[in-house]
């Protein structure tokens, strides 16, 4: 029990502080585009666990455990640290590498748009960042990478505090393939997303839709059909035209038009996410100052 608290102990004393330093500064997991990164926090995550283990089996070591003689041995408690543990952080790592260089390739030749997310009211970019899109709705596949990779680390965190004396918990060699396979898919699958239209933000003014994202600029070679970005408002397509100093696009609102509606872009033949826009709210009116009585 002691040796068991010695290393939750150790835990919050290696994870509180990272934590801390994530809320109030996240650019260290935050992507080029200025969303959270799911690979370079996966990633992150499994060397906090892993520099956690490392630190936790030497201080029983050097305590309870003898000393030197504690760690020598075929069965020693580092005897499986390059057949289960190092494969286990390697899956992340190469996701984070891959996906950082597939995605730097694809913005760079134009088959991918990665525009910056809308700012949030405090700041801080939405942990449910993790899981979603460029769009900000749910991606299967990271949701499946995130959620392996949460399974696995509690799996090694409680096997470990249940016998710390053991050193590394004997898991299966197997179990790599939770982190391993969730993370090729989540590589291929940022090798295989289509280019489609992104859209990070819609505002309304004076009967105008101005619409901002990415991926909106025309396609000059292809047909005349697919020459110009269209703006669709609750299954009405509005003529759209595109401003390549900002990249948005602007659009009359249709008659009869009001808020809550939906709010979708076809560019090149390929269309995006629908995109909720509900009016802003009204600011709540001043009350007069009340005078004092003479």
């Amino acid at each position: 029990m002691a040796s068991a608290l010695f290393a939750l102990a150790l835990l919050a004393a290696l994870a509180g502080p990272i934590c801390r330093r994530l809320y109030t500064r996240p650019g260290f997991i935050t992507g080029r585009d200025g969303r959270l990164s799911t690979s370079t926090a996966l990633a992150l995550a499994w060397t906090v666990i892993l520099v956690w283990l490392l630190l936790a089996i030497l201080g029983y070591g050097l305590t309870a455990g003898g000393g030197v003689h504690y760690f020598q041995g075929a069965d020693g408690p580092l005897s499986t640290l390059t057949t289960v543990y190092l494969p286990l952080l390697g899956g992340p790592y190469v996701a984070l590498i891959a996906a950082k260089t597939v995605v730097g390739m694809r913005v760079e030749k134009g088959s991918m748009a990665k525009p910056s997310p809308k700012p949030t009211e405090s700041g801080r970019r939405p942990l449910r960042e993790l899981i979603a899109n460029d769009s900000g709705r749910t991606d299967l596949v990271d949701l499946q990478y995130v959620a392996f990779s949460a399974v696995t680390m509690l799996y090694v965190v409680l096997f470990f505090l249940s016998d710390v004396g053991g050193g590394l918990p004997r898991l299966p060699a197997e179990i790599w393939a939770l982190t391993g396979a969730p993370a090729g898919a989540y590589l291929l699958n940022k090798m295989a997303v289509r280019p489609n239209p992104l859209i990070t933000n819609v505002s309304v003014d004076d009967g105008v839709l101005t619409v901002e994202g990415g991926g909106f600029a025309p396609d000059p070679a292809g047909p005349a059909a697919l020459a110009q970005p269209q703006v669709t408002v609750d299954g009405t397509t509005a003529a759209a035209s595109y401003d390549p100093a900002t990249g948005t696009l602007r659009a009359p609102l249709p008659a009869g038009t009001k808020a809550p509606f939906t709010v979708t872009v076809t560019a090149r033949g390929l269309r995006s996410d629908p995109y909720p826009y509900a009016s802003p709210a009204t600011p709540p009116l001043s009350l007069p100052a009340q005078r004092g009585t003479a």
